[in-house]
This record gives structure tokens, C-alpha cells and sequence, in this order.
């Protein structure tokens, strides 16, 4: 089996995990595991997962499915926007 290798950037830590996961991984198991990578312990239901500025509703989609290419940069954010103080 050939791994994808992407860096998803958790937006609360703005922490970069590299990962290299299965083409055939879910959207949600992708965001999942760069929010344990990063120690980031929220409700994965509190975040949306973005790909070249748009979200990728359909987590149940895997990465293959998405359009996801090798070496690709996710961001993973929260779902609502927080006040700036």
C-alpha cells in the first residue's frame, strides 16, 4: 500500500503535522489524527477540515475521493470563529 504524504495545520496551535496516511483514509480520520498529533483535545465536531480555502464538508469522503495530492497543505479549523479581545 502507497502512503500520501500532507501537512495539516491546526489553526488553535498553528502547529504543522506531517503525516503520511492512505489515499483511502477518511476526511474526519485525517482530521482526527492531526488533532491528536498536535494535542489539541476539543471535540473533533468543534473543527472543519480546508483544502486551497474550501471546506471539505463531506468528511466521510476519503483522500482520494477529495482530490487531496501528495505533499498537499490542509488546514484544520475551528467550526465557529472566535472573538478577538
Amino acid at each position: 500500500m502507497t502512503t500520501l504524504p500532507v501537512r495539516v495545520t491546526v489553526h488553535d496551535v498553528w502547529d504543522e503535522a506531517k503525516l503520511d496516511v492512505a489515499g483511502s483514509l477518511s476526511l474526519g480520520d485525517l482530521k482526527r489524527r492531526a488533532l491528536e498529533v498536535t494535542r489539541v483535545t476539543r471535540s473533533p465536531d468543534a473543527y472543519v477540515i480546508k483544502f486551497r480555502g474550501a471546506e471539505l464538508a463531506d468528511e466521510s469522503q476519503s483522500l482520494d475521493e477529495a482530490g487531496i495530492v501528495p505533499n498537499a497543505a490542509l488546514i484544520v479549523m475551528p467550526r465557529r470563529r472566535r472573538p478577538v479581545r
